[in-house]
């Protein structure tokens, strides 16, 4: 049988049953050579995952994995993250009746290992080193605010949820920190970043990081943990990520098109870097040489030197609406998801950090979205 962009989504949940097919993609298309490490991308309308095979500066699509169980509605993944030791990924399903949930499946066969409920619209998921647990920041897109949401705590062997921890109105982003000890938590509306401990699963301190959103009368003074000066103006902070060693924060400013950098050991600002309207997410390569900032409404990725804290770069991208980061694991290319347009599909673009420049592009179906690195290192040849 062959799939094509306009019949896939309804082909894999009615006529195949829900998330229990994967389709493979020709074997004549994907490359022998084993690159080590592969890339994947959910799309967020379609209900699936696609993998996909580098090789050099090009991508090619291996297999597509259905996500979800509403066979006439969209479930909505929009967030994947792959475990350390490469044997599981997790993804977020955005929609429920109400609420959303964490699915982790198996790298090897991409088999439902297990999920949990967690709240409204969950967004993004970051594991602690160990694996343990999963922090998910529940955005509530659709609800009324100004309200304060909370993060998700799930433990990862069982997929039980532990706690709901209160933080912010409208969180987005979160990042465990590579010591596996603090994860912070951006806040779009209540234009905020949250410190919370690993070990207590509390709410150490928080710090504005703008003006707040019109609509959202909290304040930081209204909850617990210390809060710190703010840059001013509307920062609206969609994403927060950490550096290698763990002493700087990288906040995107989707208001203030800036991107903001913190000393995650004081929780004050250092630096903001303009850069493209709209930015949504950040990422540090592995290398530490750049920090990656996508520019949602400037079809447009900024490339920061992490050293001089300066754009030096303002790569075009191939579609309008840009969204997420991933890297190569040498740092050499960096993966950026870009969301579809009506009929128009969403892509993967591949930018060489050498050169500065898009290298190749991928057309990805259904709205592309959250995107990832597996290693291969760990996992079994599939074929």
């Amino acid at each position: 049988m062959r799939f094509t962009s306009t019949n896939l989504r309804f082909a894999l949940k009615v006529s195949f049953g829900l998330s229990s097919l994967v389709v493979w993609l020709p074997a004549a298309a994907v490359h022998a050579q084993n690159p080590g490490y592969h890339v994947a991308v959910v799309s967020e309308s379609g209900d699936m995952a696609t993998w996909l095979t580098p090789s050099g500066p090009r991508l090619t699509p291996e297999r597509i994995v259905p996500i979800g169980v509403m066979p006439s509605d969209i479930d909505g993944p929009h967030n994947i993250t792959v475990s350390a030791d490469g044997k599981s990924y997790y993804i977020t399903v955005a929609h429920g009746t109400p609420f959303g949930s964490l699915w982790k499946l198996d790298t090897q066969n991409d088999s439902v290992l297990g999920k949990s409920q967690v709240e409204l619209f969950p967004t993004t998921v970051s594991l602690t080193p160990d694996g343990q647990l999963a922090f998910v920041a529940n955005s509530d897109f659709h609800g009324d605010h100004p309200r304060t949401n909370v993060i998700s705590v799930i433990h990862t062997p069982t997929m039980t949820k532990i706690t709901d921890l209160e933080a912010c109105d409208m969180p987005h982003g979160v990042k465990v920190n590579h010591a596996g000890t603090r994860a912070y938590v951006s806040c779009m509306h209540s234009d905020e970043i949250l410190e919370l401990e690993v070990a207590t699963l509390t709410l150490t301190r928080r710090a504005r990081t703008g003006a707040a959103h019109a609509k959202t009368a909290l304040s930081a003074a209204s909850h617990s943990g210390t809060a710190a000066p703010s840059p001013a103006g509307e920062c609206s902070p969609t994403f927060v990520s950490v550096s290698g060693d763990d002493k700087r924060l990288f906040v995107a400013c989707n208001a203030a098109n800036t991107l903001q950098v913190w000393d995650a050991g004081t929780l004050r600002p250092i630096k903001e870097i303009p850069v493209g309207k709209g930015a949504y997410n950040v990422e540090p390569s592995p290398n530490g040489k750049f920090v990656l900032v996508t520019n949602k409404k400037d079809q447009s990725v900024s490339v920061i030197d992490a050293a001089g804290l300066s754009e030096v770069a303002r790569i075009p991208t191939s579609k309008r609406i840009v969204h997420g980061i991933a890297y190569s694991p040498d740092s050499r290319y960096a993966y950026i998801s870009c969301e579809s347009i009506g009929i128009d599909p969403g892509a993967v673009d591949v930018i060489d950090l050498a050169s500065r420049a898009r290298v190749s592009t991928v057309p990805i179906a259904g709205q592309p979205t959250g995107i990832t690195v597996l290693p291969t290192s760990s996992v079994s040849q599939r074929r």
